[in-house]
Order: C-alpha cells, then sequence, then structure tokens
C-alpha cells in the first residue's frame, strides 16, 4: 500500500486558488496535463476514481506528484470501496459531489483531509458538524456566483471551492465572490485552458 501524506486543505490550496480535476483521461494524457498544471504553478491536482482503472490512473499521477512535492486526490469518492482504492493509490485528500457523513468519517480516519460537495445552508452546517473545514460548492454554475456572496454572511470563515461548470471565463467571477479555490474538470479537454488558468494566479 502506498504512503499516505496527510497535509490540511490550508496547507494544499496555499499557494494557488486554482485546482485542476482531471477526470476521464488517459492515464498519459492526465500525467502529461498535470505535469503541465505543476510547470504552471497550478500545484493541486484531483483524479476522480469512478473505476478500477481510474484508480490506476490516480497511482500514475500521484507517483509523478511525489517526484515534485505536489499533492494529488481522489475526486467523486463516494463509497469505502472508492476510498480503499484513494488510499492504496497513495492520494493525499479525498473529494466527492456531495456530503456523507461515514465516508467523509473514514477519509479523515484513513489520514486523508475530505472535501465534501454543498449547496445548501443545511449541507455547510451538516458539514462543518462533522469538523469538516474546506467545503466544495457543487454544482457552483448552477449555484451562481451569488451564493457565495451570499454565504458569506452566515459563513464567513468558511473556504469555499467552487467545482462544476468553471472555466478560464468565469472562474475570476467565483473567485471575486468568495470562492476561495476554484475547480477545473471538464475544460481542461481544451489545453489551452490550463495556460488561460494559470493567469489567474498572475500578480
Amino acid at each position: 500500500m502506498a504512503t499516505v501524506n496527510p497535509l490540511s486543505f490550508d496547507r494544499i490550496f496555499a499557494k494557488a486558488p486554482v485546482m485542476a480535476i482531471l477526470r476521464g483521461m488517459s492515464l498519459e494524457k492526465s500525467v502529461e496535463l498535470a505535469s503541465i498544471a505543476w510547470d504552471l504553478g497550478i500545484e493541486c491536482v484531483e483524479v476522480p476514481v469512478q473505476s478500477q482503472e481510474a484508480a490506476e490512473v490516480l497511482a500514475a499521477v500521484v507517483a509523478a506528484g511525489a517526484e515534485r512535492g505536489k499533492p494529488v486526490g481522489a475526486g467523486t469518492v463516494t463509497t469505502a470501496e472508492r476510498l480503499a482504492w484513494a488510499v492504496s493509490a497513495g492520494a493525499a485528500f479525498t473529494v466527492a459531489p456531495g456530503l456523507d457523513a461515514e465516508v467523509a468519517r473514514a477519509s479523515v480516519a484513513a489520514g486523508l483531509p475530505h472535501l465534501p460537495g454543498v449547496a445548501t445552508a443545511t449541507d455547510v452546517q451538516a458539514a462543518r458538524a462533522l469538523g469538516l473545514d474546506w467545503l466544495k460548492a457543487f454544482p457552483a454554475s448552477v449555484l451562481g456566483p451569488d451564493w457565495f456572496r451570499a454565504m458569506r454572511g452566515p459563513f464567513p470563515e468558511v473556504p469555499f471551492v467552487a467545482t462544476g461548470g468553471i472555466d478560464a471565463s468565469n472562474a475570476a467571477a467565483y473567485l471575486v465572490a468568495g470562492a476561495k479555490v476554484v475547480a477545473v474538470g471538464s475544460a481542461l479537454d481544451d489545453p489551452e485552458q490550463l495556460h488561460a488558468l494559470a493567469d489567474l494566479l498572475k500578480p
């Protein structure tokens, strides 16, 4: 079993407000895009593990990241089986589209900080009650930037990661609205997206 490197999301997201999600890509393409992202200053990469094959891709990207000291997380961790794949691959953290208390507790117990999906104030309170600090607002494109502005009122201390429908054209709007990090997935089918997203990191 690979060694898991426990990190906090404060550290994982400290250097850049952008996360690249490499979903449904080949092993070779995933490693290639992850390397491009790291070269551009996008520190954080997530590989969803919706199948055993995807878990193998995750392991390859984790290995590439380890050579450069970059954290790689496992996404779509919605079951105990997927969590086991994440741990075996050496993921640094886990991400889910929704909030499952059992999965969240098991992930944290395994040494992997967990980023659950939320869409309502009730979700936020439930996640915080489990001791989860960072939360994933999903689907961000449906919730819209105003959701983040509204949530800053009752939950000013909660850092949100905007995920779902984010690309280089709208990422800045979500950051301005209050998201701490934007996560970009399907848009990465366009290789120019990474370069455009890297512009967000420039002072």
